[in-house]
């Protein structure tokens, strides 16, 4: 680490330098550009954006930086993810494995999945992670499996239990633990998380003193006014271009 210009984290179960170096792993990964391009790229709706518009009182201008700003933030909430995993690979006995699960630690036979918040899966993706987990107690019965919540309802570390083709199952050995419980089990300290927590914003502003950080560059208003002068047709114009008629639409 070229420098902690705070003091020292101190945090016991993972090294300065390590803390340090992941936080600015992380911040490095953070967007700062949107060109028309990726704003598109799940095709923009030109409806969506005229309610917008309209109910909220706002300019298309203002609505594309919103929606713009939206996306950057979606793509952040991504390497949100990469931080909560990766930092396990710094834990004693941990490692962040390629494929299969997200964490593991081989000696203590625990096999977990991160989810940021307790309602990010819906009912497919809970039921498919679920029978992962069933797959691998069943292949190994010294295994524990965890779903491991970043946000949870509560401070808890409870049988998972899961309604799978109509029957309501549950397992001892598949649980669902809060992230404060899971750093618990991962380095033997009920504080863990919570002292992580609170040098955070220490480490992030000692990372942001040191990376060289652009500004944030959004050239969508600039290409759309390139397509028509009148930026609301060149946002109907980029998915509606080949219907019928819309060649001709003015707002005007």
């Amino acid at each position: 680490m070229s420098a902690t210009k705070s003091e020292a984290y101190g945090l016991g179960f993972i090294t300065d330098e390590q803390l340090f170096e992941h936080v600015k792993d992380t911040v490095l990964k953070y967007r700062f550009k949107i060109n028309l391009s990726q704003f598109n790229k799940n095709l923009l709706d030109p409806i969506k954006l005229t309610f917008d518009s309209k109910i909220y009182g706002k300019t298309i201008p203002e609505i594309i930086e919103s929606e713009s700003i939206r996306q950057i933030d979606k793509s952040n909430t991504n390497h949100i993810g990469y931080f909560h995993q990766n930092i396990f690979k710094f834990f004693d006995g941990w490692e962040v494995p390629e494929q299969g699960f997200d964490t593991i630690n081989s000696e203590l036979n625990i096999y977990a999945e991160l989810k940021n918040k307790h309602n990010t899966m819906n009912s497919a993706s809970s039921q498919k992670t679920y029978m992962k987990m069933q797959n691998k107690i069943v292949r190994d019965d010294k295994a524990v499996c965890y779903l491991v919540e970043v946000i949870a309802k509560n401070s808890q570390d409870i049988p998972w239990a899961i309604s799978l083709d109509g029957e309501k199952i549950s397992h001892k050995n598949i649980r669902r633990v809060s992230m404060d419980k899971f750093y618990e089990i991962a380095t033997g300290d009920a504080h863990a998380f919570k002292k992580l927590c609170q040098v955070l914003p220490r480490v992030i502003d000692d990372v942001v003193a040191e990376a060289k950080l652009g500004k944030i560059e959004n050239t969508v208003f600039t290409e759309l006014e390139n397509i028509s002068d009148d930026v609301l047709k060149s946002i109907y114009l980029l998915p509606f271009e080949q219907y019928e008629g819309f060649d001709e639409i003015n707002f005007s």
